[in-house]
């Protein structure tokens, strides 16, 4: 795979996948391992698979997750637990069997010439940033994590940014690790005294978008992923759509990751959580 860019399209897969481990990460929020050889081998960093959690009326319809690692023939998939889907999902012990498709949407992309990039995340945002975090060292560029979350348990996936990053900022709200306050307030120092090449989003929509406004403000490419509810997830039922300056884009397809110049922020279009 070229490292001039993440994003790569492909064959979508449908594969019976085993679980090889469900953990607890911290409240409400788990990791799940997922033997999946034939999708890990293919998926991209950004990019998500809709998973079949189970059978039954709540689940007539697949969720998406985006992949924080993929190794091997194994998918890891941070999830935190909000809503019928994810309550069950937490539920799911080694051996149990799902089903897959994937890989899905559009990844992270590097630009040629990108010799440094600045990370940011927020809450579970992290989730799809291990594999970029992983794919930007494994190309040589120098990676700075700016990362925030309400505690420092929330601080998820840290383990990886602190294998492949150059240097790791956090925030949280209640100061009980690293700077007192909001990511925004990192992402502003970073831009300032660090130029990156490019900036890569992703977490609460209001913190994506200052941070988005940031980058343009000095001038720094931007790409933001965007969590929508699929019904499909191949681009057939639009209801995942995004308000972009090209005119309203599916995130199932199109997305979820996007130039955020092209980003028109409609909070109508926030989801509720499943």
């Amino acid at each position: 795979m070229s490292c001039a860019s993440t994003h790569e399209d492909g064959h979508r897969l449908l594969e019976r996948v085993t679980v090889v481990a469900n953990d607890r990460v911290t409240e409400g929020v788990g990791l799940i391992v997922l033997e999946s050889p034939r999708v890990a081998r293919a998926v991209r960093p950004g990019q998500f698979v809709h998973l079949r959690i189970s059978t039954g009326t709540d689940f007539i319809l697949r969720r998406p997750f985006s992949i924080h690692r993929a190794e091997e023939d194994r998918l890891h998939i941070l999830y935190q637990v909000l809503g019928t889907g994810t309550r069950a999902l937490a539920e799911k012990r080694r051996g149990e069997e799902m089903d897959v498709i994937g890989p899905l949407g559009h990844g992270w992309e590097i630009p040629e010439g990108t010799a440094h990039a600045l990370l940011v995340a927020g809450g579970l945002g992290a989730a799809p940033m291990g594999m970029l975090a992983e794919q930007l060292s494994a190309c040589g560029v120098a990676v700075t994590v700016a990362q925030g979350a309400p505690t420092a348990e929330r601080l998820v996936g840290q383990g990886v940014f602190e294998a492949t990053a150059r240097r790791v900022l956090t925030a949280t709200d209640d100061g009980s690790a690293g700077e007192h306050g909001f990511v925004t307030g990192l992402v502003e120092g970073a831009l300032a005294t660090d130029r990156p090449d490019v900036v890569y989003v992703c977490g609460p929509e209001a913190m994506a978008r200052i941070v988005t406004a940031q980058a343009a403000a000095a001038d720094v490419p931007c790409q933001v992923s965007l969590e929508r509810l699929m019904a499909c997830g191949i681009g057939a039922c639009l209801s995942c759509v995004v308000t972009t300056t090209d005119g309203q884009r599916r995130a199932c397809v199109d997305g979820p990751v996007f130039d955020a110049a092209h980003v028109v922020w409609d909070v109508s279009e926030i989801p509720p959580k499943h």
